[in-house]
């Protein structure tokens, strides 16, 4: 097989390896990953329930693995205090707090006032978008989060995938979870997780950009409240 890495992995590459790991479960996925990249792999965490167990599978895997957070400085204090609490609970992992060249306040005086109201798409980008694809070019892929079932949009996310917007490759041994996959192995391991998680959000991101949801709502339906906006751009 050719070279795992953006620039020389093949669609025939991917269905081929896509195949292969059809029928092993998330531990086996790690464990490729991790095999077959080593120190050129890195998780980009965003501290949500499927996060949390993530972080949990991958300790098991590499213990000295690492792990970036994208800190926007907009998340909520709950959020940080998480981070902290795995930070105690897995002391050989490396949790990397990834900021943007621009302060909130810096980005005010270039952009005006809640950018994030005013254009979501460019504080996502600002905020998210630009310093992952800068921290994520150090490395030749990066493990994911998403789930099948999360939307529409990551209904044929696949365990391993070409990730052109980063040029990388996107590793994603969670496609399979449901919901419910997720909260029993955070109940049976007793994990950390986001407070916010009690409060009727499923989905977490910036404080100022998200909402709890209703009941019959979607999982993702609190992000970007009162826009048209889904996705951040992270996987498209």
């Amino acid at each position: 097989m050719a070279e795992l890495t953006h620039q020389y992995v093949t669609e025939e590459n991917l269905i081929d390896l896509n195949a292969k790991l059809a029928k092993k479960d998330t531990i086996d996925v790690l464990k490729w990953a991790y095999e077959h990249y080593g120190e050129k792999l890195v998780y980009a965490c965003s501290f949500g329930a499927e996060g949390v167990v993530l972080i949990d599978l991958i300790s098991k895997v590499k213990e000295d693995a690492t792990i970036v957070f994208l800190d926007t400085e907009l998340h909520f204090k709950e959020t940080y205090e998480l981070i902290e609490k795995v930070k105690v609970k897995y002391p050989t992992l490396t949790i990397k707090m990834i900021k943007p060249q621009l302060t909130v306040t810096e980005q005010k005086k270039l952009h005006g006032d809640e950018l994030w109201k005013n254009a979501p798409d460019q504080c996502c980008s600002i905020r998210k978008l630009q310093p992952l694809a800068e921290e994520l070019s150090k490395y030749q892929a990066w493990i994911s989060g998403l789930r099948r079932e999360q939307s529409s949009t990551r209904a044929n996310v696949q365990f391993v995938n070409r990730d052109n917007r980063f040029q990388s490759i996107k590793i994603c041994p969670l496609i399979h979870w449901t919901w419910d996959d997720i909260w029993m192995y955070i109940k049976l391991h007793r994990l950390h997780y986001n407070e916010l998680h009690d409060r009727n959000y499923p989905s977490i991101g910036c404080e100022n950009c998200t909402l709890p949801v209703t009941e019959g709502e979607g999982s993702r339906q609190g992000r970007w409240a009162n826009s048209d906006k889904t996705e951040c751009g992270l996987h498209q």
